[in-house]
């Protein structure tokens, strides 16, 4: 990773920035089944708090990684889903590993001793991401989600699901 990259926590400042990347993302047509970003208050209002953070260089924010509730049972309480996106600019840079393991670290901070994440089965790179922070491949949920738009649109897609579970949160 350059020295000119850095990771900070997200603020409502980085708005645009943060669903400037998420729009470039769903445009892949393998990234999510959402068709469009959502507006600010939708994508805040279904994250976690903390941790949020998000990379930047000279031109601005590179991409961003954030924690989604999985259930609202207080049992699943430290367990988390990760969102992580990088803009085109910047990929190829080390700045997905970089970010996803300040992720996990922060996480860990926050009590949250497991991080799942599900992934279309054709993002190779970000399965593998994934694999070099500690995520452990589980298996493929066949046929989950039929895309809407895109060049795969009508089709069915497999999701691979990971998890990440802490060696130093939950292990009592």
């Amino acid at each position: 990773m350059s020295d000119m990259i850095k990771i900070r926590t997200m603020t409502g400042t980085d708005a645009d920035a943060v669903l400037a990347i998420y729009q470039e993302g769903i445009e892949t047509g393998h990234a999510t089944f959402e068709t469009r970003a959502p507006d600010w208050p939708h994508f805040d209002g279904g994250k976690l708090a903390t941790p949020r953070l998000v990379s930047e260089d000279a031109d601005g924010v590179t991409g961003w990684a954030v924690l989604s509730p999985t259930s609202s049972r207080c049992v699943y309480g430290g367990v988390a889903e990760v969102t992580i996106y990088i803009a085109g600019r910047a990929k190829g840079q080390g700045i997905g590993k970089a970010l996803l393991g300040a992720l996990v670290e922060a996480s860990e901070a926050e009590g949250i001793w497991m991080l799942v994440a599900g992934i279309m089965r054709e993002n190779e790179v970000s399965i593998a991401l994934h694999e070099k922070c500690g995520f452990e491949l589980l298996g493929y949920r066949k046929r989950l989600g039929k895309m809407l738009y895109g060049p795969m649109q009508g089709q069915w897609r497999d999701i691979a699901w990971m998890e990440r579970r802490s060696d130093v949160v939950g292990i009592d």
